[in-house]
């Protein structure tokens, strides 16, 4: 009987810490499952922001090993510094386009059809409510097209950045090729500057080509992460309207 008095005793003593351990149990996933849903929220803004970071410190590494100066420097046509200052628009306008794709994915996954938010999902739950099969299926082959045309343009960009390279390739090879002349090549104080023009071409033809190259592919990169999101917020706005469009 002693025996089980003491167990009684230990159990009501150990109760408080129990309740303490589970709830401090409780807290810790509530945390967890905060954090998870933070982190979908911002998953396309978290890769957006990952990717330029690393490009970032690409161009950081190649700045303090000298070659930034060297390329900018080295094309006397200042078609680099066109590329880049073409780069550099795409980018900020890819970086407003995944900004405004994330807040309409989150609304969008957070839709709630008592206390809806504007949002481009109301707007196309409200055009296609009520309306027949076919009907519904046009209105989301217009977002599809109304979409992807307004990311367009940061494409047109990424695949200008290559052309606008080969251009400066073809600009170089014209300018090095210009300064020689096969008559003057007997004479030695001729030679000198023709190898001045030869290299000065050459350092147009690469450089643009180089940094028209690398510039497309860090602009590709963004623009895939933005179609990807756009795909999602275009399924996402879609099958709400299926769910709460039909009458």
């Amino acid at each position: 009987m002693v025996e089980l008095v003491s167990a009684a005793r230990l159990e009501d003593r150990l109760a408080p810490h129990r309740h303490s351990d589970a709830a401090v149990g409780r807290a810790v996933d509530a945390i967890g499952r905060l954090d998870l849903g933070a982190a979908q929220r911002h998953l396309l803004l978290l890769r957006f922001a990952l990717v330029n970071s690393a490009g970032l410190a690409m161009l950081a590494a190649a700045y303090f090993q000298g070659w930034i100066d060297a390329a900018w420097h080295a094309d006397s046509t200042y078609l680099s510094h066109g590329i880049f200052g073409l780069f550099v628009a795409g980018l900020a306008l890819c970086t407003g386009k995944v900004w405004q794709t994330s807040q309409e994915l989150n609304k969008a996954r957070e839709y709630d059809p008592f206390r809806p938010r504007p949002s481009l999902a109301l707007r196309h739950i409200s055009q296609v409510h009520g309306r027949a099969g076919d009907s519904r299926a046009l209105a989301a082959a217009t977002l599809r097209l109304k979409l992807f045309g307004q990311i367009g343009a940061i494409r047109f960009i990424a695949n200008s950045l290559v052309l606008l390279g080969l251009i400066g390739t073809v600009v170089g090879f014209i300018m090095a090729l210009s300064g020689v002349n096969p008559e003057a090549s007997a004479d030695a104080s001729s030679i000198g500057p023709m190898v001045s023009t030869l290299i000065a071409g050459m350092s147009v033809a690469l450089y643009t080509t180089l940094i028209g190259s690398v510039l497309n592919i860090w602009l590709m990169v963004n623009y895939q992460i933005l179609a990807t999101g756009t795909v999602n917020l275009l399924a996402t706005v879609i099958e709400l309207g299926e769910t709460h469009g039909r009458a």
